[in-house]
């Protein structure tokens, strides 16, 4: 039987507009446009349940919702045993941090996720700011881990900034969304590329651009990598093979720093099935350990979630 899989980038994207509004993360920016699709909490917990998928960390939709968290909080607390809410707030609010302190102990909060919601501005205030390293000093506090987006044009100056941060909190749990490498470059980002002119290519195996990149971590264990619908856009369009690079990063890292997660509810190239199996195909030349590691173990350690289903698991022999 194929091992069970946890998914920790699901996005929600709700079919009652009048209830869970859209909102800009900053007053000069529009109002974000409905999605023309849904992906409802019990569409997600549907396509989990056929795709064995226990759990899945349920991650802000920011550009959708902005910093207006209700729509994965509501659905979480509906099933907290399989949902697991990773919110953004705005980290240049100082009162962002003892906010997210009451979420986690109120409303069962799992993570929380940084992002800059505009990557042609090129700063690290989102991060590293006095009030963000408060957020920081939170996560750590509270023992939730903390995602973080980076877009491929800030990854010469901000993954070094990471590093540091993640040295000063060696004991929180520090995931790294779409790799924060080459491959990890969005739909979004490589359009912006290409209206400038710019020709997109990814690096070539078997370096995969890991070297300029994400290989300043190799000594930090409090360091993941999510690999992501993201990532395996990149592969396909690369012509290069998903299992391959991932076996480069575990060589490198370890597997017990990868985590996957689908994307769904953004990433929508391909439907879940086909997310799933390529996230199976992706750990193909892992081993046994390794590939229940990254589909589930790593995830389900970080968050604290899946005791029971890991428990079912070895009763099966999985």
């Amino acid at each position: 039987m194929a091992p069970m899989l946890l998914d920790t980038h699901a996005h929600l994207i709700s079919d009652n507009w009048a209830r869970y509004r859209a909102q800009p993360f900053t007053p000069d920016l529009p109002v974000p446009e409905r999605p023309a699709y849904t992906m409802t909490k019990d569409e997600l917990l549907l396509l989990m349940d056929r795709h064995g998928v226990s759990n899945a960390c349920l991650v802000q939709r920011g550009h959708v919702y902005g910093y207006d968290n209700s729509c994965i909080l509501d659905a979480a607390e509906e099933h907290p045993e399989r949902l697991h809410p990773v919110v953004i707030l705005d980290t240049q609010d100082p009162r962002s941090a003892a906010h997210y302190r009451d979420l986690v102990r109120a409303r069962g909060v799992s993570g929380f996720r940084m992002a800059q919601s505009r990557p042609w501005i090129l700063d690290t205030a989102w991060l590293s700011s006095p009030s963000a390293m408060e957020v920081w000093k939170a996560c750590a506090d509270l023992g939730t881990p903390m995602a973080v987006i980076v877009f491929d044009n800030q990854l010469p100056y901000v993954l070094p900034l990471i590093k540091l941060i993640a040295q000063q909190f060696p004991d929180l749990p520090i995931v790294l969304d779409h790799g924060a490498m080459p491959y990890g470059m969005s739909q979004y980002e490589v359009a912006l590329r290409e209206a400038a002119g710019e020709e997109v290519t990814m690096p070539p195996p078997p370096d995969y651009g890991l070297d300029g990149s994400v290989a300043i971590f190799a000594d930090l264990p409090n360091i993941y990598y999510k690999i992501t619908e993201i990532v395996f856009e990149r592969t396909v369009k690369a012509g290069v093979e998903a299992s391959a690079l991932v076996r480069r990063m575990a060589d490198m890292f370890g597997a017990d720093r990868l985590v996957w997660g689908s994307d769904v509810g953004q990433s929508m190239l391909w439907d879940y099935a086909r997310k799933v199996a390529m996230a199976r195909d992706a750990a193909r030349l892992l081993d046994a350990s390794e590939m229940h590691a990254f589909l589930y173990d790593n995830a389900a350690r970080i968050y604290g979630v899946g005791r029971a289903v890991a428990v079912s698991n070895a009763e099966q022999g999985i």
